[in-house]
C-alpha cells in the first residue's frame, strides 16, 4: 500500500506572515491524491466511506494500528481521482482529503498543535479567493477549518485506540487480495481484516463489550465494506481498458501521418 506525502511545504499559520493569503479552490484540487491508493480514515465516516470503499486496518512494524479505505488496487494508483484531479462524482471523500491544503502540525512546542498550510497548493495567492485573516483575526472560513481540524484530529485518536484494541482481542489478521492480469496474478498486501472465524468465537463478556464502546457496528461496517473490492477490481479493468483504447488511438494516428505526407 503506498502512502504519500501530500504536503510538499507545510507551515504554520501566522497571522503576519499571512495576513493577505487568499485560497482559490482549483478545479484539479484532488490532483495531490492521484498517486495514492489508501487513505486513513476515522471511525465516524465508516457508514459513508463503507459505502464506496473496502475498510481495512493498517500496521507499523511496533503493532501500532489505524484504519485506511482502499482507493486503488495497484501501487500508486486512485480509482477515484480523475485525469483532470477531480474526485469521481457522487463518491465520499475521505476527510483525509477535504481538509488539504490545511493540517494539523507540530511546533517546536511538542505538547502544541498549529494549524499548517501547504504553500505549494496553487490555489494559495494574495489576490483572488476566500480570506484567511481579516484585520489580524480569523475569519469565518479559517475558524470552521480550525474546528474541522481540531475535530478530525480528535477522531482519528479514538479509532487508533479502537484499532488497538481489536489487535489486542487478537481479531485482525494479515489479509492478501490477488489482481488477476494477462500477464500474471499480482498481489495487493500489507493490511489486516477482521478475521470471521475469531469474530464469531469471542466470548459474550467481550461482545457486551464490544456493543456497548460501539466497536460492533463498526466490525459489522468494516466487513461488510469488504464487498468493495470486486467492485474497484472492475474499475480496473475499465481503467486499463480506457488506457488501451487510448494507445491504440495514438499508435492509428502517428502510422496515419506518414501516409498522409506521402499523399
Amino acid at each position: 500500500m503506498s502512502a504519500t506525502v501530500f504536503y510538499e511545504r507545510a507551515v504554520a499559520l501566522d497571522r503576519a506572515a499571512h495576513q493577505d493569503t487568499k485560497i482559490q479552490i482549483q478545479p484539479d484540487h484532488y490532483a495531490f491524491a492521484r498517486d495514492t491508493n489508501a487513505l486513513p480514515i476515522a471511525a465516524s465516516e465508516f457508514a459513508d466511506a463503507g459505502r464506496h470503499y473496502p475498510i481495512v486496518f493498517v500496521g507499523d512494524e511496533q503493532g501500532n494500528f489505524h484504519v485506511a479505505v482502499l482507493l486503488g488496487l495497484e501501487d500508486r494508483s486512485n480509482l477515484f481521482v480523475t485525469a483532470e484531479g477531480m474526485w469521481k462524482a457522487d463518491t465520499y471523500v475521505p476527510a483525509f482529503a477535504r481538509r488539504y491544503p490545511f493540517v494539523l502540525g507540530t511546533t517546536s512546542d511538542a505538547d502544541r498543535l498549529a494549524v499548517c498550510i501547504d504553500e505549494s497548493y496553487p490555489g494559495i495567492n494574495s489576490a483572488e479567493g476566500v480570506a484567511l485573516f481579516e484585520d489580524g483575526k480569523e475569519t469565518g472560513y479559517l475558524t470552521q477549518m480550525m474546528e474541522f481540524l481540531r475535530v478530525f484530529q480528535g477522531e482519528m485518536e479514538l479509532t487508533k485506540q479502537m484499532a488497538q484494541r481489536l489487535n489486542e482481542l487478537g481479531l485482525l489478521v494479515a489479509k492478501t487480495i490477488t489482481i488477476s492480469q494477462t500477464e500474471g496474478d499480482r498481489y495487493l498486501s500489507g493490511f489486516w481484516v477482521v478475521d470471521d472465524q475469531k469474530f464469531a468465537g469471542i466470548d459474550d463478556v467481550r461482545v457486551v463489550e464490544l456493543h456497548r464502546s460501539g466497536i460492533l457496528r463498526l466490525i459489522e461496517l468494516h466487513r461488510a465494506s469488504l464487498g468493495n473490492v470486486p467492485r474497484l477490481a472492475m474499475m480496473l479493468d475499465e481503467q486499463r481498458r480506457q488506457k488501451a483504447l487510448q494507445q491504440q488511438e495514438v499508435a492509428s494516428t502517428t502510422d496515419a501521418a506518414p501516409r498522409e505526407a506521402a499523399a
